[in-house]
């Protein structure tokens, strides 16, 4: 299943519990009404997901994208289990390190070149 948003596109690959994301542009929170359902449908179905985002051209979130976020992240808060953030900014790896508070999730960023050692990771200890 693929589904394609102005911003985000969402693979649900072959492994279970894990959803591959690639996130460009700005992220609006229209945006976040149209993939929250997707995710929500994965964490109904396996209790716990884990993600792996890449980030393409990527440029951050409107504020109320942002709000959206912070209230996914808070009734999410224990359903993702791992998060593996793929980009190419230092600025994106500092996102990696302010998710931390928002989630039980082990989160750990990868440069763009390192996409095989992050998605090993994510399916680690399957």
């Amino acid at each position: 299943m693929t589904a394609q948003f102005s911003c985000i596109e969402i693979k649900e690959k072959s492994w279970e519990n894990i959803l591959t994301m690639r996130l460009s542009g700005k992220l609006t929170k229209e945006d976040y009404e149209a993939f929250v359902p997707e995710i929500e449908r994965m964490i109904k179905a396996h209790d716990k997901v884990r993600i792996l985002v890449e980030l393409v051209d990527f440029h951050g979130w409107t504020a109320a994208a942002a709000w959206e976020d912070t209230k996914f992240g808070l009734r999410h808060f224990s359903d993702i289990e791992r998060m593996a953030i793929v980009g190419d900014a230092a600025w994106e790896k500092g996102m990696a390190l302010l998710l931390k508070p928002f989630t039980m999730a082990k989160v750990k960023y990868f440069d763009s070149s390192q996409m095989t050692a992050a998605k090993s990771w994510i399916m680690a200890d399957q």
